[in-house]
């Protein structure tokens, strides 16, 4: 075998990732291209044109590199992985984005670069523009502005504004929301392209905007300072002020930049003013602005000649671009219009649509109570004619009660004119008996006190009978054999006493004629008193009777309103009441 068989057999490609800023792309390139190859090749896969602007940047160690256009890509210092990173972005920065931008892809990639930077606080932006700024951000994403559609909180995810903003002011998320949404809505009817363009055009005036810085020394006492390469010129800064430059030195007044190992040369173009030298203590550093700065020079005399044939066409296309853009927004702005009075027509049609739904589904609903209803009256109609016929069944009973309650009421009349009647009579009863009973009372007082005087007398008689008889009873015994016997069977003792004992005999039989007189006629008296007292009771009973049915007879006349109730004259009441008092009081 040859010794070249031995050698291990070398790789014809090798692996590149490149990204851009909003895309990552993977190429198998081959070992001998150079960076002019691969740069061209991203270009097309993107379709950029206007590559003057950009760069494949790569990390060395602590700085960074541009890859070098004519030298082979695997001879420079790029890093040895596998794939190899390098990361698309625009190296060099236009004076005015709007004249000097010409396709979409690149003005699109110059925002996300420079909305980056302000966002990583590489560029210093005031918190106003910074608002505004998002607020093209916003229209350039969402489009227009929808209060519908973008509720509070939809840029909730959205990294809008850069940290030394939101930390300098005591404000909430919500808080700076609305202040950029306040501007959003204000950007209405305007395009991504034009969102992004507007959003440039702000940047462009940030005293940052475009600038690459370097540390560099100015004497062998190592004075720091700061070296600023862009679009205009260079710029010497302190190191703790980037923003306003100590000298600057406008690509149109030098002349000449030249660089010795460490030592920057600016030669002015007025040989009268002083060259300026500075230092920088890295070589690779020393080179990175030498390119910049050839760069810058080159683009900055390039702006100020006749375009090239092909910026022309490119300037051409895009205007032709521009305008067809144009028509067709103007036309998708009335087909929009058009579709949106198609909806608003539609909506309206289905609102009404729904309001005829709606009133017919009433109307129905009417319709359906109107024929419960109708079925209600009916049975409403039905019931009252039923009720009709038990109304007129109830008036004739009602009248013939009411014949019936004026036979009763004439009855009843003429049973009152009986009862009056009676109650007259039972009053003059009871008079008469009052003055009956006053008479006998009168005499039962004489007989009382006939009584009691004969009861005197017959006392007085016998005890002067009984002291006759002491004084005549010896003679007597002493005349007369066997003393006869005494009592009221002894016939005799007329005989014997004479005219005395004759007298005596009468007093006794008067006595026992008397008191058997008023035995008699007080028994008698005892039964009328007691027929009064039952005749009495029974014309109480009738006359409560009476009242009853009296009582029940003036509610039917109240109820109906047929007769009066019947009447019983209070003094004919109040004198059956005396006189049955009073004779109950005589009892």
């Amino acid at each position: 075998m040859s010794i070249l068989g031995l050698k291990k057999k070398q790789p014809k490609t090798f692996k590149v990732k490149v990204s851009t800023m909003d895309a990552e792309m993977e190429f198998s390139c081959e070992v001998k291209w150079k960076g002019k190859d691969l740069f061209d090749l991203v270009c097309r896969t993107i379709g950029l044109r206007e590559t003057w602007f950009f760069g494949l940047r790569y990390t060395v160690k602590d700085t960074y590199a541009w890859l070098k256009p004519d030298k082979r890509v695997l001879d420079q210092e790029v890093p040895k992985d596998s794939p190899i990173t390098f990361h698309f972005l625009a190296k060099f920065f236009p004076e005015k984005v709007e004249d000097e931008l010409v396709q979409e892809i690149t003005q699109h990639l110059f925002f996300l670069q420079v909305k980056k930077q302000i966002l990583d606080e590489e560029i210093f932006c005031s918190p106003e523009a910074s608002v505004l700024l998002a607020s093209y951000a916003v229209q350039a994403k969402y489009g227009d502005y929808d209060p519908n559609f973008h509720k509070p909180g939809f840029l909730a995810q959205d990294e809008l504004l850069p940290k030394r903003v939101l930390m300098q002011y005591q404000m909430t998320a919500d808080m700076w929301e609305e202040k950029i949404t306040a501007w959003y809505a204000e950007h209405r009817n305007i395009t991504r392209d034009e969102a992004e363009m507007e959003y440039l055009k702000i940047a462009q005036d940030l005293e940052m905007y475009g600038v690459s810085y370097f540390s560099i020394t100015q004497n062998k006492r190592d004075t720091e300072l700061l070296l600023g390469v862009d679009a205009q010129g260079l710029h010497i800064y302190n190191p703790n002020n980037k923003l306003s430059p100590n000298k600057s030195f406008p690509w149109s007044g030098i002349r000449n930049i030249s660089y010795s190992e460490k030592e920057f040369t600016i030669k002015p173009l007025d040989k009268k003013n002083d060259v300026f030298k500075f230092y920088s203590s890295q070589l690779r550093v020393n080179k990175l602005i030498l390119q910049l700065c050839i760069g810058n020079h080159d683009l900055f005399m390039r702006r100020r000649k006749v375009d090239s044939i092909e910026v022309q066409q490119m300037k051409a296309q895009a205007k032709e671009e521009k305008a067809r853009k144009k028509v067709e927004r103007q036309i998708l702005a009335r087909e929009k219009q058009m579709r949106e009075e198609a909806e608003r027509a539609k909506e309206d049609m289905e609102r009404r649509l729904f309001q005829l739904q709606d009133e017919a589904r009433m109307a129905n609903e009417a319709l359906l109570r109107s024929e419960e209803t109708a079925d209600l009256l009916a049975e409403k109609a039905q019931i009252a004619e039923e009720e009709a016929k038990l109304l007129a069944h109830k008036a004739a009973e009602a009248e013939q009660e009411r014949q019936r309650l004026e036979v009763t009421a004439l009855k009843t009349k003429e049973e009152k004119r009986l009862m009056e009647q009676k109650m007259r009579e039972a009053e003059s009863l009871a008079v008469k008996l009052v003055e009956q009973s006053e008479r006998r009372l009168k005499e039962a007082d004489h007989l009382k006190q006939d009584l009691n005087e004969a009861k005197d007398a017959e006392r007085k008689a016998k005890q002067k009978l009984l002291e006759i008889t002491k004084s005549t009873y010896p003679l007597i015994a002493a005349y007369s054999s066997p003393p006869p016997p005494t009592g009221p069977e002894s016939p005799d003792m007329t005989l014997d006493m004479g005219n005395m004992s004759i007298k005596m005999d009468f007093k006794d039989s008067d006595m026992k004629r008397l008191s058997m007189e008023i035995e008699r006629e007080r028994l008698e008296y005892m039964e009328k008193s007691k027929h009064l007292q039952d005749q009495l009771k029974e014309l109480k009973s009738e006359i409560e009777s009476l009242k009853l049915e009296e009582q029940q007879q003036a509610g039917l006349y109240s109820l109906r309103s047929y007769a009066e109730p019947p009447y019983i004259p209070h003094s004919n009441r109040n004198s059956a009441y005396m006189a049955q008092m009073a004779f109950y009081e005589e009892v």
